[in-house]
C-alpha cells in the first residue's frame, strides 16, 4: 500500500486512516489548511496518542505542556492554562478537535482571529471583561526586585498606563471593544499582558516541523 507516512508500518497508517479520515475532510473544508497539512497535522497528533500506549485514543495534556515549552517556546504556566481552556473543557487530554484549533489560531495571519482569542485568555478568569484587578494579577510577573514597595509601584504605574491607553470610555474595565480598536491600530499591543502566541522568529521551525508548506520561507 501507498503509506502517507514512510516512519509508520502498514498497520499503522491503515489505523491512522480509519480514525482521522472524516476529520481530515472536516478540518481540510473549515479550515485554512490545505489537505495536505491537515494530514501532517493530524498524523503529528496521532504519533503523541501513540505514545500512551496501544489502547489510547487522545494525547495527554502533559504532552502537550511539553510542547508549549520546547516548540512554541511560550513558558508562562498560567497562560498556557489558559490558553488550553479555550481549546478544550478536558482536564486530562487533549483531543484532535482541540489540537486543530490550537494550530490553526497559532498560525494564522489574521489579526482579527487572534485578538479574538487573546482577549478570551486574557478574561478566562473573569467576568469576560479586564478590569483593573485582573489587569493587576496579569502583570504581577512583569517586575521582580528585592524591594517590595519598588516592585508595587512599577505594577501600579504599568496598570495605570495600560488604562490609560486602553480604556477609552474610562469605565473602569477594558472591553473587547477598546481592545479591538487600539490593537488594529498598533497590532503589535496584541499580546500587551503576556505571550500567547509562539513568537514569529520561531513560525519557520514551527512551519518545518509540522509540514505546513504555506508557511515555509518564500511562500505566500
Amino acid at each position: 500500500m501507498n503509506r502517507i507516512d514512510t516512519t509508520m508500518d502498514d498497520m499503522a497508517n491503515t489505523k491512522f486512516l480509519t480514525l482521522y479520515s472524516s476529520l481530515i475532510k472536516q478540518f481540510s473544508a473549515s479550515t485554512e489548511f490545505t489537505h495536505t497539512e491537515v494530514v501532517c497535522l493530524l498524523i503529528i497528533y496521532y504519533k503523541f496518542v501513540q505514545i500512551n500506549g496501544p489502547t489510547a485514543k487522545q494525547m495527554k495534556k502533559k504532552q502537550m505542556y511539553n510542547l508549549f515549552l520546547v516548540l512554541f517556546r511560550i513558558y508562562d504556566m498560567t497562560l498556557i492554562e489558559r490558553i488550553l481552556l479555550n481549546i478544550t473543557a478536558d482536564v486530562i487530554y487533549i483531543g484532535p478537535e482541540a489540537w486543530m484549533k490550537l494550530f490553526s489560531v497559532f498560525l494564522s495571519k489574521n489579526l482579527e482571529t487572534r485578538m479574538q482569542f487573546a482577549y478570551k485568555v486574557y478574561t478566562t478568569s473573569s467576568s469576560g471583561v479586564l478590569n483593573r484587578e485582573t489587569v493587576g494579577m496579569a502583570i504581577n510577573n512583569f517586575f521582580v526586585g528585592e524591594d517590595d514597595d519598588e516592585v508595587k509601584e512599577l505594577q501600579a504605574d504599568m496598570t495605570e498606563f495600560i488604562f490609560n491607553k486602553f480604556d477609552l470610555d474610562k469605565d473602569g474595565v477594558i472591553s473587547y471593544e477598546e481592545y479591538y480598536e487600539i490593537v488594529s491600530n498598533q497590532p503589535v499591543l496584541l499580546e500587551f499582558l503576556g505571550q500567547i502566541f509562539p513568537d514569529l522568529s520561531d513560525l519557520t521551525t514551527i512551519a518545518y516541523c509540522t509540514n505546513i508548506a504555506t508557511l515555509f520561507p518564500g511562500e505566500d
